[in-house]
Parts: structure tokens; sequence; C-alpha cells
């Protein structure tokens, strides 16, 4: 399950791209500013926005370590900049000035990869700031890179549909036709797979491309081997070109951005679709999960960047109950209950719940005031988790057959009396109320609400009233 937590609405144009640090996440934009933010509030750094490129900025990534933080722009140039106060500690131009696309640190932050336009592939030392090697991709512009986890190779794709992996001598050791129409993003796990075939451990690195595929390859890096490049399987779902993908840090989830708007996360194992995302309103341009925690941030020329906490864990409360689904949930018995409450670290509260007799039905009709003043949890932050943890369990239940747009942003229940904000969106009434009660920003933009006048949504509420009578026949 992915709840969105938090929008980011700073940037004044497009945002092109977004990463994480194990305590930040920057996000770069057309408006030629990269932002950064704190992951303990979603706030942003004093010292944010990094300004100094001249136009547009395409990417931006952390070192490792997450001390410095690199970014690239049409203005022909890479630079780099301290994480602790935002100066700009070095300006690198690129051979012939082209717009520079993408850009990454190698693993153990030695180099810094910088792709331009012109198909133009640059190293920079990172401790000197002096060009290591260069080279030139066949045909197209450089629109992807990725090292592999050792940094001893790196891939690059272009617009002409190339894959092509090089060595840290900057000799291309492998070129593939990918993607007919041109490769936007890719993307290497560092989690090694065992071939079955031989036996050898391969890298799976994801790409996608003006096609509207998503490829997963095998690649093998071996210096007794040479490098080798196995296709794997296409992953279908989107319905118009995918500008961006990227591998959770376990491996074990694909997550991509497409044109269509849509954000889709798969399995990588099976290629099964786990969360299909729909919140934003313009073409997705960048997704990235976070390093060392459950989140996944999601950008777009709507001008936002989506936060969203990923819940890892299955919502069944054990083996005796197979289906999330609202029915078998309200079909859990106390000892289902219990198990439930374990598995969300919750498992103080199994016997003051046993006590109070809840069981699958009780538990969804649980409160913030019953929480207090039936179950007697004192603690304004316990009961706020524990709220939290069933909210969840509620959205879960009814995301299998309520439509999204009958369910409220700020409590994502079923609407009964739905209201239009001046944001555009529509909301419970009493949940919006208590919203902007306490601030004026909106819940979906976090911009600033220029009246707090609610207006009935009217025709939202007979939708839904339409929508329940056929689900009670």
């Amino acid at each position: 399950m992915a709840t969105l937590i938090h929008t980011l609405a700073d940037h004044s144009d497009d945002v092109n791209y977004c990463a994480f640090s194990s305590s930040c996440l920057a996000t770069c934009s057309l408006d030629k500013t990269i932002r950064v933010y704190s992951l303990s509030n979603f706030a942003e750094l004093p010292y944010s926005p990094l300004e100094g490129h001249a136009y547009a900025v395409h990417c931006c990534c952390f070192s490792p370590s997450g001390r410095v933080l690199a970014s690239c722009s049409t203005d022909g140039t890479a630079a780099i900049w301290d994480t602790r106060d935002g100066r700009r500690l070095a300006v690198l131009q690129q051979p012939g000035a082209s717009p520079v696309r993408v850009c990454r640190f190698s693993p153990d932050a030695t180099y810094l990869l910088a792709g331009a336009a012109d198909g133009s592939v640059v190293l920079w030392n990172v401790q000197s700031l002096k060009l290591y090697r260069s080279g030139k991709a066949k045909g197209g512009s450089l629109m992807a890179c990725a090292f592999s986890p050792s940094g001893n190779f790196f891939v690059t794709g272009s617009s002409s549909g190339d894959l092509t992996i090089w060595d840290d001598k900057m000799r291309c050791l492998c070129n593939e036709k990918a993607h007919d129409l041109g490769v936007t993003c890719c993307d290497i796990s560092s989690h090694p797979v065992s071939d079955s075939e031989n036996g050898f451990k391969y890298f799976q690195m994801a790409s996608c491309g003006q096609d509207n595929q998503i490829k997963l390859w095998l690649i093998l890096f071996a210096d007794f081997l040479g490098v080798q490049l196995k296709y794997k399987c296409t992953l279908s779902g989107h319905s118009a070109p995918v500008l961006a993908c990227a591998f959770s840090s376990d491996g074990q989830m694909i997550v991509s951005g497409s044109v269509d708007k849509y954000v889709i996360i798969y399995e990588t194992s099976t290629g099964n679709t786990l969360h299909t995302l729909s919140q934003h309103t313009r073409y997705v341009t960048t997704c990235a999960f976070a390093p060392h925690s459950p989140l996944l941030a999601t950008g777009s020329m709507d001008k936002t960047v989506h936060i969203w906490q990923l819940d890892l864990k299955q919502p069944c409360a054990g083996d005796t109950v197979k289906n999330d689904s609202k029915v078998a949930v309200e079909d859990w018995s106390e000892d289902d209950v219990s198990a439930w409450l374990s598995a969300q670290d919750l498992a103080d509260f199994v016997g003051l719940f046993k006590m109070n007799n809840i069981d699958g039905k009780e538990l969804l009709n649980l409160t913030k005031e019953s929480l207090a003043n039936e179950l007697k949890i004192e603690s304004l932050g316990l009961r706020s988790k524990v709220l939290q943890k069933i909210e969840e369990l509620r959205m879960t239940t009814t995301s299998v057959s309520v439509p999204d747009e009958f369910l409220c942003p700020i409590t994502r229940e079923l609407m009964k009396d739905p209201v239009i904000a001046t944001d555009g969106y529509s909301y419970e009434r009493e949940a919006m109320e208590n919203w902007i009660s306490n601030r004026r920003s909106s819940p979906m933009t976090n911009l600033p609400l220029h009246s707090l006048m609610l207006t009935p949504n009217r025709t939202l509420k007979m939708a839904i009233s339409r929508w329940l009578e056929t689900q009670q026949k």
C-alpha cells in the first residue's frame, strides 16, 4: 500500500528530477533551481533553493555519503554543492558546452559522470575536480546513466534507443538497441541475482523509453568473461512514453512514471503490478525510492513532488486471513486482530484490545475518541500511531472496490458530505473543516488557500449515492 503523506509545491515550473540521501530529498526544475528538504519533517532547508544555473536544471544526485550534491543543466555545466550549508564548490564545464542532461556519482564517490545532449560522456574526478576521462556515444543525446555496484562499469542510454556499457577507462564494452524511440531512464539494482543456467551472479537493470515500455535486463560484470547483457522481460502497464524508472534499495520493487500521468510500482521478481498511483495531473517525469526508509518521491510537470509512505508489511492478520478486502477484515476474529497488531509493531496493545473484545468490525470503527475514552490510551502519540495503522487498513479495505474519486484525500474514507475547496479538490466536509481550523493551506498541494469557503459538491454526492445503491444489490 502507498499512502500520499506530503506534497511539495515550491517549484514554479516543471519538476525534472528528485533524489534522496539518507536524510534529505533534493528536487530540480525548469525554474533553474534545486531545492533541498529534510526527511524528518519535509521542511525546506535554510539554504534552499540553490541558485546559480543559468538555465533549466535537468538532474540532481547526492554523493553516497550525502555530503555533496551534484546538479546539471542546459547551461552546459554540472555543479557540486555542499549539503551542509549550500555552498557551490565547483562548476564543471562540459566539453563543447552542450546541455548536460544526466549526472551520477560512482558508488565510491571517486567520479561524477555527466552526459550531454551532444552524446558526450565525461568522468570528473570528484577530489581534484579535474576531467578524468571523456568519450562520446554513437548517435543521439545522452538521456540516462547508471553505475554498476562496484563502480568499475557504467551504463548510458541515448535518444537513439541504445544502451551502452562502458568501463572506467571509457571503453565501450557492449551496445544494445533497447527502445525503438529512445531511452529515457535506466537504473541498476545493487542486489545481485543468481542465474540458474550457469550459477553466475548477475545484476538487474531496468530501462524505459518513448516506446511506452519498461525492460528488465541481466548484466554480468566479470573481468574474465567481459560484460554480458541479457534481456529478461518487458513490464507493461503504461499507455504512453515512460520517462522514469528506479529500483527500491532492496531491489524487490521497481517504480515508473509516465506521460500518461500514472506512477506504477511493480514487484521485480514477478513483474506484477503492486500499486498504481494517479494523483499527478501532468506528465510524471521522475521517481525515486528513499535508501533507508519506506518513502517514495514522484515529480511531475504539474510542478509538484508527491511523497508516498510505503507499507511494506502485509495488511492481513495472518494465515487465517488471505483476502485483504473489507469483508475479510470485518470477519476478523479477536485473534486475527491480535495477529495484525503484532505485525504492525503494536503488540503492546494485544491485551488491551482482547480485554475490550475488539474484532475486525470493531477495529474498523475505532476513532480517536474511542481510543482515548473507551480504550483509555492516554498517550496522544500512541493513539495517533494506532489510528494511523487503522486508517491505512481502512484504505486497503476500500481501495479494491471504491473509486478513488469517492475517497476523501484527507481521511481516505468514502465521503458522505463532499465539499469543494478553493484549491479545486473535493473533501469530506468535517475533515476539511478540521483541517482549515488549524491551517490555511491545501491538503493536496500545500499552497495557500485564497478563501476558506467550502461549496457542497452535490454532483459527487449523487454519484456516491448511486454507487452505494449498486453495491447493495
